[in-house]
């Protein structure tokens, strides 16, 4: 009897050491050892991926697009490996400095900046941070102070821009070709965007060059663009819309002034060429972002740090002409049939309805 309990005794007390070497397994054993469904649960933590922007509009837009398939393609799908939160400012100057610290707080592992004010935010915010950051759709990063050096950016930033050194240079050389007799070209544009005042500075100086006189109206928000268009009737001979994130954004308007009007309208990119613009040399923002997405792609494999990659620029640039919005606009391409043949451009057949 006594050999029994005390057989029974070693049994218990080899049990009680079993239980407790299981209990202090580090938690990836024990999920390993658990059900295939908390092994899924557990098996990787997603990364947190930030992306903002101004305002939303079709070249913005596309540029989130692209970067978000680029990062699908090389593996990061969002709602698998990583998770994307997409946050507008919808044009608030306060609401782009408040996302920008969100993304702070909430570490995330890296952020995409679409636009020069969301991208000034994002950089100040992330200083003393490790977060890489990228940019896209900026006019001018170093005027921006995104970086300092566009070959060797340091710290934890890099990204795209989205000016070809030719575009502004051509669209404007093109309204003289196209409309010889021009003398006035209306601007429209918000004076409180730092890309918008860079901008329209090289296209004053390119009118100048173009023997074309530029007349200036700002609009500083959404609201006051169409109003701002409507005072240029009757003083210009054409409009040119830069890149500018306040007009584009309401760019509808100024269509519909442009066509009331018979007014040609150029403007500063190929997204809102497609939107009602009636010409314009570009870029196609879908690449452009999709070109920042394989360079976040190096940073989250490891294989190489933001501030290590030199900023990048369109290598292509392109006239763009939509046939809609010229017939709309009372422009007979016919006669036009000799400079459009110089360009071969790409042309559109209906106006987005965006």
């Amino acid at each position: 009897m006594k050999r029994g309990k005390h057989l029974a005794k070693g049994l218990a007390l080899m049990l009680c050491l079993f239980l407790a070497a299981c209990g202090n397994q580090p938690a990836a054993e024990q999920a390993s050892s658990g059900s295939a469904q908390q092994t899924g649960s557990n098996a990787e933590k997603k990364l947190k991926i930030g992306i903002t922007q101004i305002i939303e509009h079709s070249a913005l837009d596309a540029s989130r697009e692209g970067f978000i398939a680029a990062l699908k393609d090389n593996g990061f799908e969002d709602g698998k490996n990583i998770e994307i939160d997409f946050q507008s400012a919808q044009g608030d100057p306060s609401t782009v400095t408040s996302i920008a610290q969100k993304f702070v707080s909430d570490k995330k592992d890296a952020i995409l900046a679409i636009s020069t004010p969301s991208a000034q935010s994002i950089v100040k915010a992330t200083e003393g941070t490790d977060i890489p950051v990228f940019f896209t759709a900026i006019t001018d990063p170093l005027k921006a102070k995104l970086v300092d050096n566009l070959e060797k950016p340091g710290k934890n930033v890099t990204g795209t821009s989205d000016t070809h050194p030719e575009s502004i240079k051509s669209s404007i050389r093109s309204i003289k070709e196209f409309f010889p007799e021009s003398k006035k070209v209306g601007i429209i544009y918000n004076s409180g965007e730092a890309n918008s005042v860079v901008n329209v500075e090289n296209a004053k100086k390119a009118l100048a060059e173009n023997g074309l006189e530029p007349v200036e109206v700002n609009a500083s928000n959404a609201t006051e663009v169409k109003q701002a268009a409507e005072s240029l009737i009757g003083r210009v001979d054409a409009l040119y819309i830069p890149k500018d994130n306040t007009a584009v954004a309401a760019l509808k308007s100024i269509v519909k002034v442009a066509q009331d009007n018979k007014l040609p309208m150029f403007v500063g990119e190929m997204d809102s060429v497609r939107n009602g613009g009636f010409a314009g040399f570009g870029i196609d923002y879908k690449e452009l972002g999709y070109e920042t997405g394989l360079m976040a792609v190096k940073v989250l494999k490891g294989e190489a740090k933001a501030g290590d990659m030199p900023v990048q620029f369109p290598k292509e640039l392109r006239l763009a002409v939509n046939k809609e919005a010229a017939k709309n606009q009372g422009i007979d391409l016919e006669k036009l049939k000799a400079v459009l043949e110089k360009y071969n451009p790409t042309y559109f057949d209906q106006i987005e309805k965006k």
